[in-house]
């Protein structure tokens, strides 16, 4: 059982990446040509186009799964009752202040300075329609790539821990390519996959994670403009920058690899902790249905 899970576990992460990768390198290319996007700028745009190819992927090979397994597609945490509803808007709330709280103190500690709105005319409805947009593909198809078949896959044969742990080092993994990359902002990621897996096990499905990816992102890209591997945000609500030591502000990765995300980490684990009590035992755990 151990080895089976195992394998269904590598038999999901490899294809599904593959394709990732595929989709975004081949795919995507010329449709922003058609579409005259600038795939060479952080922009809304561009992370919609990106991440539509994430969402076919990874949807893609998780329905061949589910064909396998004979089970529905939401079946792996996305349960159609709960689809964009109470769980969902409580991960939003979470990641915004989660993401402001850091804001916040990167802006008293000096390490993020605002000059004003950085918006103009029709900019004020469009961007921001197009920048949520891409960040709710981001929470449904990380998570789900992340945190939904393979974690159930491999919590079958290993136990929800153990799964829980190896998930969140591969979604960290897949990030060191990422220029600059540092420790902190690795450590930080890692510690992060982990709290929407204990998100996942309080609230038996991936709603409020997907809720908190989603307004987390969007906090950091759209709201504060913060950088991500080097790459300045194009098309963001406020103009400004981000001097000083990247302890405070995260330097070239951004608000995630500020060492204020450490706190507000603690307080999210804590606030899903005593929010939703401890759920059904194992031999009843979602993780265990067939």
């Amino acid at each position: 059982m151990r080895v089976r899970s195992g394998w269904r576990f590598v038999a999901f992460m490899v294809p599904a990446t593959g394709l990732v990768l595929l989709l975004q390198g081949y795919a995507a290319p010329p449709i922003a040509t058609l579409l005259h996007v600038d795939q060479n700028t952080l922009n809304a745009k561009a992370l919609l186009l990106d991440e539509t190819c994430t969402f076919i992927a990874v949807f893609a090979v998780t329905a061949i799964a589910a064909r396998l397994e004979r089970r529905s597609i939401l079946s792996y945490g996305l349960p159609a009752k709960e689809a964009f509803r109470g769980k969902f808007w409580e991960g939003i709330a979470v990641g915004v202040v989660s993401a402001g709280l850091v804001g916040v103190a990167m802006y008293a500690m000096g390490g993020f300075v605002i000059s004003g709105f950085a918006l103009s005319g029709l900019d004020w409805i469009t961007l921001p329609i197009l920048w949520a947009a891409g960040m709710v593909l981001v929470g449904l198809a990380e998570e789900s790539w992340f945190r939904g078949y393979p974690l159930q896959a491999l919590a079958r044969g290993t136990g929800f821990w153990p799964a829980a742990i190896i998930s969140s080092l591969v979604f960290g993994a897949l990030h060191v390519t990422k220029p600059d990359e540092n420790f902190i902002d690795i450590f930080n990621i890692v510690a992060l996959g982990m709290i929407m897996c204990f998100a996942l096990q309080r609230t038996g499905s991936l709603w409020l994670p997907v809720g908190f990816h989603t307004a987390f992102d969007f906090m950091q890209f759209f709201v504060i403009g913060t950088r991500n591997g080097g790459a300045r945000p194009v098309g963001t609500l406020l103009q400004a920058s981000f001097p000083g030591a990247a302890w405070i502000n995260g330097g070239p990765l951004g608000t995630e690899a500020s060492y204020f995300m450490l706190p507000v980490m603690v307080m999210a684990f804590a606030y899903i902790y005593y929010r939703f009590p401890a759920r059904e035992p194992r031999s009843s755990a979602f993780w265990k249905l067939s």
